[in-house]
């Protein structure tokens, strides 16, 4: 098996219809793994780790957006826990991650801020979006679904899930891989 591994990252959080209430802000509330083999081209592991957010509540916009209900957060790890599951478990200072746009990264930077959990993540990250785009010869970044139609692959699961994201977006790395338009390692 292949030590040339790939973290796929989708973060969901809080959301609002309009704008948040006092005292909130946006916050994970669900981070979706998809570990890919690189050299085989297949997604070989998925996980999902539910967040405790510290000062937001899900709206019900956010749950008819996601599905994700504040019950599920209730019973997930603090976000620093999340944290070190990321790092010990999926080895997330080692490993290059990829995320569809900079949403996720910029997120993590936020809630690591000073004070906050340390940042879980080496400094090998991808956009896959952007690499998407430019494999394409497109001017415009498409979101996920529409990537994913654009490249004949079928939406698996529910978008706005973490985990199914995370899931989704790595098989169209595996499309840019198998196009020869993945940046090499």
């Amino acid at each position: 098996m292949s030590d040339n591994y790939l973290n796929v990252v989708d973060v969901e959080a809080t959301c609002w219809e309009g704008t948040p209430p006092s005292g909130q802000v946006n916050e994970i509330i669900e981070v979706g793994v998809c570990v890919l083999d690189l050299d085989a081209g297949q997604r070989v592991a998925r996980r999902r780790i539910m967040v405790r957010p510290g000062c937001s509540r899900v709206s019900d916009f956010c749950t008819r957006l996601t599905g994700i209900t504040q019950d599920e957060v209730d019973a997930g790890v603090d976000f620093g826990t999340a944290c070190a599951i990321l790092r010990d478990e999926l080895s997330s200072r080692s490993r290059p991650w990829a995320s569809w746009g900079d949403y996720d990264r910029k997120q993590f930077q936020r809630q690591c801020s000073p004070g906050g959990a340390p940042y879980p993540f080496g400094g090998r990250h991808t956009n896959a979006k952007a690499i998407f785009a430019q494999s394409h010869g497109m001017r415009k970044r498409l979101g996920m679904s529409q990537a994913l139609e654009h490249a004949g692959l079928a939406l698996e699961g529910r978008h706005h899930r973490g985990a199914d994201d995370a899931w989704n977006i790595a098989a169209l790395v595996i499309h840019l891989l198998r196009r020869g338009g993945w940046p090499s390692r």
